[in-house]
């Protein structure tokens, strides 16, 4: 047998009782995979350290790590060197597709502390959790450059939706994960990705863009749930034109998308969309 380790799936198998109006059937189920990603970040002069921890899906788990790190601001979109599944030697082999290490080509932009710090961590629902203001998300060194071209219309916004869930086919098989995209003007879906974290998702679309090369400056942004804080405060930090949500914005969220000159929409399917501001 092989000591090698295995790389975890965005799935796994389960066997389940299903009881309906009909009677009781055993079968087979599929759940979306939810295990921890430690990303660790290094720079010239400075040895490799705990930045987060999160619960997401496995897969794409290097343009997640990007992601993250520029929504966070500790680095801009040219300033990742290198990214690689850490091997040291003192991890378990279950760990191995767990920890990514990110080398920046110079110091971060901002102190990798707060919560940045090695005891932090964050669930597949916790995405900012401790912004101190929504100043501070405004200021953001990543947010320099803004989309200044055309945003999607309204009929193109109210499209988004359903053209996201042809993307889905994760969602399809579990029904147990968020999707993102990065949309052109015109509805073209540029990236799709999914995770069982909303925010995870989101990142992993920047990150998708930022390793291929891409400017992370969208202009529109969707997501397949509400739009919450931590969400609109990601597509502020790398100048999105618009967000669009199929659920619905909270108080804050709106508050941030209007003071940095956001376009959010909620509440968006076929038939209607809501623009908040």
């Amino acid at each position: 047998m092989s000591g090698r380790a295995r790389r975890p799936g965005p799935t796994v198998r389960t066997r389940v009782h299903e009881f309906n109006e009909d009677g009781e059937r055993r079968r087979e189920d599929r759940l979306a995979t939810e295990e921890p990603l430690e990303i660790r970040l290094a720079w010239p002069g400075a040895d490799a350290r705990r930045a987060w921890v999160t619960m997401r899906t496995p897969g794409h788990d290097f343009e997640l790590a990007a992601g993250w790190l520029v929504h966070e601001g500790l680095t801009r979109a040219d300033g990742i060197a290198t990214v690689a599944y850490c091997t040291d030697v003192t991890l378990a082999p279950e760990q191995e597709f767990n920890v990514v290490t990110v080398t920046l080509a110079e110091p971060p932009l901002r102190e990798v502390g707060h919560r940045h710090s090695a005891s932090s961590s964050g669930s597949s629902a916790c995405g900012v959790c401790g912004k101190d203001s929504i100043g501070d998300v405004i200021a953001h060194p990543a947010a320099a450059v803004r989309w200044s071209g055309p945003l999607p219309d309204a009929a193109t916004v109210r499209s988004l939706p359903d053209r996201l869930r042809e993307h889905q086919s994760l969602f399809a098989r579990t029904g147990g994960v968020h999707a993102a995209a990065v949309v052109a003007a015109d509805g073209e879906m540029l990236v799709v990705r999914e995770d069982v974290g909303r925010h995870n998702a989101l990142d992993k679309v920047t990150g998708a863009r930022v390793l291929a090369g891409h400017s992370p400056t969208p202009a529109c942004l969707v997501v397949s749930g509400r739009a919450g804080f931590e969400l609109v405060q990601k597509a502020v930090a790398v100048g999105a034109g618009a967000l669009v949500a199929v659920g619905a914005p909270t108080s804050l969220a709106v508050q941030l998308a209007a003071d940095a000159g956001l376009a959010l929409y909620g509440f968006t399917g076929a038939r209607r969309t809501v623009r908040y501001c």
